[in-house]
């Protein structure tokens, strides 16, 4: 049996395309003027904390990367980088503590979490109950109740998981899935953005004629841990894709579980859509094993690298992806423009978020989370939808049809 915790095999590689694609991109401004690191320190602090590279290798390599452009903090730079607990679900004070700690640093002006794991809102209220309202707070794929995180975040990301309710099952569909299987567990099913997602999924699937199955796995942020999540999903998808069928298009809401699915669909020759934290680099490189060295730092070459690699191993048509990472973009460009919001170039307005993404070649259409409760838009809550780019076959084209409305009935 091959193995299926590789990632570390291809931290180089994946470093270097991450080093690279920081390289090349920008601020809205063309990032921060007068505020790089030097004998004299930094003129303000920015702070930033991801979970480990294991679990959420885009984001760690974002943070990465802004250490290396503007410094450290402990070096005399602009850059405040924590790594916030493996098993977060069961450390709820320590993570509490950990991300309102950037607010004893008095120079400390902006802080973003990425992912905004739960812990995430109360430790923003916990900066702003201390008198730190003159610090910029964001996160990225907020996981606490979105009504109550707005209200202590300047803004907050995420990929559009409400219009991907339909506009995914409409790509299964269109692919010629049969069914869609959603792999998840219940924390995640306690996040209103993910299980709004799921309920959409379900009904979009029987509006569509595709069939729902889904199916509990380990949670890799419980005692089991990413390495045995990673193993039980492993030798658990060859007995789904007897049941359901090689026609199936399997979905996990899990970062660290895409290796093992894409791996086995490759294998089993069955089908997946595209990744929950969309990106290219999530889950395809550990799972194809390859080297992406020749295309660090462009998204479109490293798509087409995968792409080959895909088609080679019978996946033309049937395996997809986002074509940059939503992950990545969020580390670097919401700490870039805070530094803009902070020297007076910007404000955070949603225009503002979509130029900062889109100087790291994550460009799509961008709009207000609507409630779920009244269907109105939280105008600090900004969500980014990219069209899906299948192997050998090409972008879906399914974002040029409306989004029906009776989707924004389902809760």
């Amino acid at each position: 049996m091959k193995r299926i915790a590789i990632l570390g095999l291809i931290i180089l590689v994946i470093a270097g395309t991450f080093v690279a694609c920081s390289k090349s991109g920008s601020s809205s401004a063309g990032g921060p003027s007068g505020s790089t690191s030097g004998s004299s320190g930094a003129a303000y602090h920015i702070g930033i904390a991801t979970l480990n590279m294991e679990q959420s290798e885009d984001e760690y390599r974002g943070a990465e990367d802004l250490v290396a452009k503007y410094g450290s903090v402990d070096d005399g730079g602009m850059i405040k980088w924590i790594v916030l607990p493996t098993n977060f679900a069961d450390e709820q004070e320590t993570v509490i503590t950990m991300i309102s700690s950037f607010a004893d640093d008095p120079l400390m002006k902006g802080v973003t979490v990425n992912q905004a794991i739960p812990g995430t809102a109360a430790a923003f209220q916990k900066i702003r109950s201390a008198g730190r309202n003159d610090m910029i707070l964001t996160g990225n794929m907020p996981q606490d109740d979105p009504n109550v995180i707005t209200k202590v975040a300047n803004f907050v990301t995420h990929s559009n998981d409400f219009a991907r309710g339909y506009y995914d099952i409409l790509r299964v569909k269109n692919m010629g899935g049969k069914a869609f299987v959603h792999l998840s567990f219940a924390r995640h099913m306690a996040i209103e953005t993910l299980s709004r997602r799921r309920n959409v999924y379900e009904e979009a699937c029987k509006d569509l004629g595709v069939e729902f199955v889904f199916v509990n796995v380990p949670d890799p942020a419980t005692e089991i841990g990413v390495a045995g999540a990673m193993q039980a999903v492993f030798e658990m998808m060859p007995r789904l894709v007897d049941q359901y069928g090689k026609d199936a298009v399997y979905f996990t809401t899990n970062t660290a579980l895409h290796e093992p699915i894409i791996q086995r669909c490759l294998e089993l020759g069955a089908m997946f859509v595209n990744q929950d934290d969309v990106s290219p680099l999530m889950g395809y490189p550990g799972a194809l094993g390859i080297d992406l060295t020749a295309e660090a730092g462009d998204f479109e070459a490293i798509v087409k690298r995968i792409e080959k690699e895909v088609v080679a191993k019978g996946g033309s048509g049937r395996m997809g992806t986002w074509p940059s990472s939503q992950p990545y973009c969020a580390s670097v460009a919401t700490v870039e423009l805070m530094m803009d919001m902070i020297e007076g170039r910007a404000t955070g307005s949603m225009a503002d978020v979509e130029k900062a993404f889109a100087g790291l070649q994550a460009v799509g259409s961008w709009s207000p989370y609507l409630d779920a409760n009244t269907n109105t838009p939280i105008n600090n809550y900004y969500l980014i939808t990219m069209d899906t780019y299948i192997y050998g076959k090409g972008y879906t084209g399914v974002l040029d049809q409306p989004f029906p409305e009776k989707y924004f009935d389902v809760k």
